[in-house]
């Protein structure tokens, strides 16, 4: 049996698969170390796994991203996706590099697999080092890999291989890293330089081409085909949660089929203002013949505020049973949400406008599963007409109920296990 560390950046998001995947390799008589943000320490030892805390700039706490992110309101758009990313993936990387460096003297392991926005071990890869573990990237956010054929990560404009869209893929992907992420680049490389490791000479957004493989959390079918995809990249399918054991609430009989279910979410982190989603979607849903089902992710229900006689309120509901009675998926577009709902074939409304959330919904749209809003704070008359819409035509549900298929194809548990053990040997 092998010894694993697991790295994670502190965001529920990317914890989650990252934790599903420790889970399976201790069930198989693995040693799991995983090193992330202090505040799942007991959500990592109740799965019997050996817990590292992460330290300074590296361990905040994602319910509380204000305080991390200061500056977050004076920007907008593709301004604040680079200010994310800098304050929460870049400037972290030092103090991540550390621990993995004291990791790996006390307790040698392995492999180490880590998910895609943890950069502190790409040192590790950049140096040419003979003498190092396996290290495996895992893409638990929309996969970041420029590409001929794709434009850049956060624009949320769909791919195109046609001369002229390859035109303008070159031309943006240019603009990107000469322009619009100089600064996070800069940074990037300022940092590298700092820590003794080699320079990094690559597009900070490209890392996950360095990994020994880069094992992406979702369909090939939800991601855009790149004609010069990375040849370490393989699609593994998502890591779905397990079923959650949860008393339900009283109104649970009501989802009988009789009306169609339309289910809304802000998720767990980005639910601070629920008039962002929830109150657009409610509101514009009170007048129509169907069951609106809202969970605030832990949120008091009284925050929603007053709802019409449709809308039944919960904090948190068992999705593996939610799921399949669910006609309609209103989302902000957290990537693990929108895969457990492809799991079911369950097509979506998505508005999201921060972090990743952009470029999962422009997936949506591409691959036909939704309808992509391209705000992160509709109006309730476009969140109707879009609702309205996917109920109609059956085409969305048709796509989500192929994109279920092609899920169910992929054993990703299987495949990350397989993978570890490949790379180990390669490197024997």
């Amino acid at each position: 049996m092998a010894t694993y560390l697991i790295c994670s950046t502190p965001v529920l998001g990317h914890v989650a698969p990252m934790l599903g995947i420790g889970r399976h390799l201790v069930s198989r008589g693995h040693q799991v170390i995983v090193l992330t943000g202090s505040r799942f320490a007991d959500q990592v030892t109740s799965l019997g796994i050996e817990f590292r805390a992460l330290s300074g700039l590296a361990d905040f706490d994602d319910r509380d991203l204000d305080s991390h992110l200061p500056d977050r309101a004076k920007y907008r758009g593709f301004a604040q996706i680079q200010y994310d990313i800098q304050t929460m993936f870049v400037n972290t990387i030092p103090a991540q590099f550390a621990a993995v460096r004291a990791i790996l003297e006390a307790d040698a392991p392995d492999a180490i697999l880590v998910d895609s926005a943890f950069v502190g071990a790409a040192p590790l890869l950049l140096d040419g080092a003979a003498v190092r573990p396996a290290v495996l990237g895992v893409g638990v956010v929309p996969l970041s890999q420029s590409s001929r054929d794709v434009a850049p990560y956060g624009m949320g404009l769909a791919p195109s291989s046609s001369a002229l869209g390859r035109l303008r893929n070159r031309g943006l992907n240019l603009l990107a890293a000469k322009v619009l992420f100089r600064k996070t680049q800069r940074s990037a490389e300022r940092i590298f330089a700092a820590i003794g490791g080699p320079p990094l000479e690559q597009f900070i957004m490209d890392v996950s081409g360095a990994y020994d493989r880069f094992l992406q959390l979702n369909a090939r079918e939800f991601e855009y085909p790149r004609s010069d995809l990375a040849a370490n990249t393989s699609f593994v399918g998502p890591v779905l949660p397990l079923p959650a054991k949860m008393p339900m609430p009283d109104w649970w009989g009501e989802l009988d089929g009789s009306r169609p279910v339309v289910h809304v979410t802000q998720g767990t982190i980005d639910n601070h203002d629920l008039t962002r989603l929830i109150r657009p979607t409610v509101e514009g849903l009170a007048d129509s013949d169907v069951i609106v089902v809202v969970s605030t992710g832990g949120r008091p229900i009284n925050d929603v505020g007053p709802v019409a006689p449709n809308v039944r309120l919960a904090e948190f509901l068992p999705y593996d049973l939610l799921l399949p009675l669910t006609d309609v998926y209103v989302t902000n577009g957290g990537f693990g949400g929108v895969q457990y709902a492809l799991s079911h074939g369950v097509p979506m409304v998505v508005a999201g406008d921060t972090e990743d959330k952009p470029e999962v919904a422009a997936r949506v749209s591409w691959s036909g599963t939704g309808i992509n809003l391209r705000t992160g704070k509709p109006t309730a008359e476009a969140v109707r007409n879009a609702a309205h819409r996917v109920l109609a035509e059956p085409q969305f549900r048709g796509r989500a109920a192929e994109m279920a298929e092609a899920i169910a194809g992929y054993s990703a548990l299987t495949s990350v296990e397989n993978a570890l053990a490949d790379a180990i040997a390669m490197r024997s």
